[in-house]
């Protein structure tokens, strides 16, 4: 009697392949964590130079007219503050 040791369904079978099952299972929760981090993706410093960066980025005078629009200053301090930039 071979006490299962020949058996395909038996402990043979599940020895030889269940290392694999359990290789696959960790490169899976491996690729699950990478993913949920958002690891994988290439760092993005916000201090590169970008078309989309540059966009953002107001001048001090642009400042100055959006106030001056907005009714935040009057004219006359809008061209002191306008003079001292420049």
């Amino acid at each position: 009697m071979m006490h299962g040791f020949g058996n395909m369904y038996g402990m043979g079978f599940g020895m030889g392949w269940g290392w694999i099952i359990g290789l696959l299972f960790i490169i899976g929760l491996v690729w699950l964590l990478i993913r949920a981090t958002g690891t994988h993706q290439p760092y993005h410093y916000p201090h590169h130079h970008s078309p989309a960066a540059s966009q953002d980025v107001k001048s001090p005078v642009d400042i100055l007219k959006e106030r001056y629009a907005r009714g935040e200053i009057d004219k006359e301090e809008f061209e002191q503050k306008k003079k001292d930039l420049q």
